[in-house]
């Protein structure tokens, strides 16, 4: 069975979705996660036009990719958010993704909201009837308090859907929980079901997250765990840089076409 590997739009955060549809493309990818994450990245977003979105998808198709994920972080604490989060859910089937990756509390923007894991278990399974109909499975994504696979687990199994699963994310467990990687892996794979790659260098709490390879994230040993658990959930590159995200353009095609090589060169292929 084949492993999907992915990259993320929001590494061309701060550039149009149509340089990140060029550069992932001519990297050689052949799948992307569209990124419609409010105030940080919005390549695609529902206020959007209509015909713009059409365009979009049709630029997809010309080269090659298919759109098989949403990032649409929204704080799925706050009961005021529920309706952005429902447009978001359209927009992903509207696209043609299978998955729509969620933090449990907002990602980017300064929103205090917060809830117990009960109280955010019982507003994730209300979105169950949603997900069915659109055909969708929701990863909650490895970030902020919910720092660690072990954390998230305990959402995921009071949620008890095979419609909602874990998105690890290899640099956040690190920057959020502090974790060792191969201990809190073992921990959850069972309920990993989407996996961001993202590298972590520097500090622990530096925000530094280079291409592939370049830092201190084991990708192999990674790997490794995900076969011993039989676990073949699909991979997206999400590559952040720095604060401020890639120099330039050039910066982020590099960093994309060298994640590639790097990830050939375990002996993944793309």
């Amino acid at each position: 069975m084949e492993r999907i590997i992915a990259v993320n739009s929001n590494c061309y955060h701060k550039y149009p979705i149509e340089d990140a549809i060029e550069g992932i493309a001519r990297a050689g990818f052949r799948y992307v996660e569209l990124t419609a994450t409010k105030g940080w990245t919005e390549h695609v977003f529902p206020s959007m036009d209509f015909s713009y979105l059409c365009s979009v998808r049709r630029r997809l198709k010309d080269a090659g990719l298919a759109s098989f994920a949403m990032s649409g972080h929204t704080n799925l604490m706050d009961p005021a958010r529920a309706g952005d989060f429902l447009d978001i859910i359209q927009l992903s089937a509207f696209f043609g993704c299978g998955y729509i990756v969620s933090s449990v509390g907002e990602a980017h923007l300064a929103d205090r909201a917060s809830a117990s894991d009960e109280e955010a278990a019982a507003r994730i399974s209300a979105l169950l009837p949603c997900l069915r109909e659109y055909g969708l499975a929701l990863a909650l994504e490895i970030h902020g308090e919910h720092g660690s696979g072990r954390r998230m687990s305990g959402i995921v199994d009071m949620v008890g859907s095979p419609l909602v699963k874990i998105n690890y994310d290899t640099a956040n467990a690190i920057f959020y929980g502090g974790v060792d990687l191969a201990d809190d892996i073992d921990a959850c794979a069972g309920r990993i079901g989407f996996m961001h790659l993202k590298d972590k260098a520097g500090e622990r709490k530096e925000w530094n997250f280079p291409a592939l390879g370049r830092g201190c994230v084991d990708f192999p040993m990674i790997f490794k765990k995900l076969e011993e658990h039989g676990n073949r959930c699909p991979l997206s590159i999400e590559i952040e840089f720095g604060p401020d995200g890639s120099r330039d353009i050039g910066e982020a095609d590099e960093a994309v076409r060298c994640s590639r090589e790097y990830l050939e060169s375990v002996g993944m292929a793309v």
